[in-house]
Formats: structure tokens, sequence, C-alpha cells
């Protein structure tokens, strides 16, 4: 080998090195909300072999789901902290965090169940009879269909489903104290749609809004024609560029009868970010200016991120945090447009209350909104309206 030709693989290596060096160090520096979930959980509904189109028939589906995912739950609680730590895709596992958000859940999953009961006829499936969260728990976990049946097809996929939906919840909350998220609470001035009463939901969309004649507009379009009203949490950089595009009359008109919160100037973490409570200031001054008579006292923090001691703050400027219960991950390139409806669906009948996170800056909710309607029409769902929730 010519001494050029050496200098110059030296040198190749070298870059490839620190090229290497500099991803690993950009890795380590960033925020821990870049890494998502190893899996999305998702599902076929088809495989469900029933229609949603009473309310006993919601019912049916919600104890079934419930059951399911406390099955999946309980068998969560036989994994040591190795395997726990490996399913979850975490470096160091927070097992009281962990342990506290399973026993938040168990007794969810437990009310939830009795109100899925309440209307039970002898020889109605899924049907058994409970007392308290103690005889929900040993149901749950000896839960199974048979092999043969018109739910053979449907467990085994919601089995796979509940597995990785929880594994999501689990990851959050072994992350929360270092990374908060939607997954738990600071106080009781946070909302996170669990308040809500059964069989409620409320649509949110969050990082808007788009240009003009894009996702947002249409999204709007969709909601008035189906009669339906949501908060929307806006990005103050993208409300101020759409300023530059719609006036401020122009924009009061498009989100007249809707609900406008504030998402933070710029989509960054507002728990590790300096400038958090400049960015919410700021963001909803221009909300105030720009749509007076839809803009709510509500603060969206990015990927859920917040402080711990940020109460204070929220309480003296008249907002709350508002989280989420129900995750579309409509971001995500690793579910589609009918993956992501099929999921809000089962969550819907596993938590039988909640807000709903989609983006009205992707095109999937445009399809998954109109079809979740369809899908509940005639359940005794009710789509509140925003209004009514601050």
């Amino acid at each position: 080998m010519s001494l050029r030709a050496g200098t110059f693989l030296f040198q190749a290596l070298l870059m490839r090195k620190l090229a290497i060096l500099c991803g690993l160090l950009v890795f380590a520096h960033s925020p821990l909300h870049a890494a998502g979930p190893g899996g999305v959980a998702s599902i076929d509904r088809s495989l469900w072999p029933e229609a949603l189109n009473s309310q006993s028939a919601f019912d049916r589906a919600s104890r079934a789901e419930v059951l399911s995912f406390g099955r999946a739950l309980s068998d969560s609680e036989r994994m040591n902290d190795d395997a726990l730590r490996d399913a979850i895709g975490v470096k160091q596992l927070d097992r009281m965090a962990v342990d506290h958000m399973r026993a938040v859940y168990w007794q969810r999953l437990a009310a939830n169940y009795r109100m899925a009961s309440a209307d039970c006829r002898p020889g109605d499936d899924f049907c058994e009879e409970i007392a308290n969260e103690t005889d929900f728990r040993r149901v749950a976990a000896r839960f199974e269909v048979a092999r043969e049946g018109r739910y053979a097809r449907w467990y085994p996929a919601d089995q796979a489903f509940q597995r990785t939906y929880l594994h999501e919840l689990l990851r959050l909350a072994s992350l929360f104290s270092r990374v908060s998220s939607e997954v738990d609470i600071y106080s009781d001035r946070e909302l996170t749609g669990n308040e809500l009463a059964d069989r409620q939901f409320l649509l949110t969309f969050d990082d808007g809004p788009s240009r003009a004649d894009g996702n947002t507009d249409k999204l709007l379009a969709t909601l008035r024609q189906r009669h339906l009203s949501a908060t929307f949490f806006v990005l103050g950089t993208s409300l101020q560029q759409r300023l530059g595009q719609t006036s401020a009359s122009q924009l009061a008109t498009t989100y007249q009868g809707m609900c406008v919160g504030t998402h933070g100037w710029e989509h960054k973490s507002h728990g590790t970010w300096a400038e958090w409570q400049g960015s919410i200031e700021r963001s909803m001054s221009l909300v105030r200016s720009t749509v007076p008579a839809s803009a709510t006292p509500l603060f969206r923090p990015p990927y859920g991120q917040r402080r711990s001691d940020s109460g204070p703050f929220f309480a003296s400027h008249g907002l709350r945090v508002a989280l989420w219960n129900i995750d579309s991950q409509d971001w995500s390139a690793k579910v589609d447009a009918d993956q992501v409806r099929q999921r809000v669906l089962t969550l819907m009948l596993l938590w039988r209350r909640g807000v709903i996170l989609f983006h009205d800056i992707h095109p999937k909710a445009l399809t998954a909104v109109p079809w979740l309607l369809d899908q509940t029409s005639g359940a005794n769902v009710k789509w509140i309206d925003c209004q009514s929730y601050r």
C-alpha cells in the first residue's frame, strides 16, 4: 500500500470513528422522549364477533377488554425485575413507580368491570360476579377463552395487544421520576380524562394549526359536519405562522365553537426547558388575542413533560395542565390510519372514559374520527362539549 493510500485510509477510519462518537454523544444527550416504545399496540377489531351498536354490545366488549388487560397485568406481576426491564425497554427499572401504577390500574379496572357488568343478564358473556377489587384480580388472573367459539380468533390477538399496551404504560411509569409524562399526575389540578363520567369522551388535537386549507381546516370541517366540538392545543410558532396567511378574525371564525388551549411556544420538553414559563405565557397570550371566544385556560405539555414543582405557576396564571389517557399514537410511522382507529376504539372499551389524543397536523385523524363515531353509534357514548372540560 502506498503512503498516500495509507494516509487516506487512516483519515477515513478516523472520520468514521468520529461520526460514531458524535452519534453516541447526541444520543446520550437527547431527551428521553425521543426514544418511544419499542412496539405500538394495535389490533384488528374485525376479530371481535359483533358490532358495538348498542349499550349491551359495548359493555360486553368492554368487559372482555378489561379482563384481557387485567390478565396481562397479572402476568406482568409474576415477571422478575430483569425480565420486566427488558420487556418494557428501560435500562433501569423503577420498581416502586411501576408497582404504584399497577395498583392504580387494578383499581380502575375493577371499577370499570363493575360498570360494564351492571346490566348483565343470566348467560351473558364475561359476567362473573365480583364484590371487590380482590375478586376482580382473581377473575382477571385466570381469564381466557375457549379455543373453539366466537371469541377464539379475538383472544390471542387481544392478549398481544394488551401486553404491548401495558408495556407502553409501565415504561412511562418506570421513567416518570426522571422523565414526566401523561402516565401519572402531580396534583388533582392536572386533568387526564379519568375524571370524566362513564362513557364520556373528549376529542383533542395537538401541534396545529396547519397551513391554511390543510389538515386542521379539513378536520374542523369534519367535526362541524358531525356536530362535535374538540379542544385544539396549538403551538405558538404554528399559530404565528398561520397568522401570516390568515387574519385573526378569520382564525376566530375557523375555530368558532371549538376550544383552543396552548401547547407552548415550541414543541420542546417543558420539564427541562429553561424558558418554559415564558413559552406558556407567550403562547397563551397569542391564543387569547387571536381567538378570544375559543380560548380555554388549559396547557398541554409537549410529550406530557412538565416540572414537578410547576403547580403554583399554573395556579397563579389560572391554567390547568391537560393530559390524556387514550393515546392514538397517530404521529407514529409504526401504525397506519386503520391501526390508529382500531387502537383508539379498543382503549375506549378498556377505560370507558377519557381524553383522546390526536394530532391535527397529521392526516390519520381525518379518517379515524368519523369511523369511531360510526362504530359507537347507538352504544350510548357521549362526546362531551369541550367548553365543559376545564
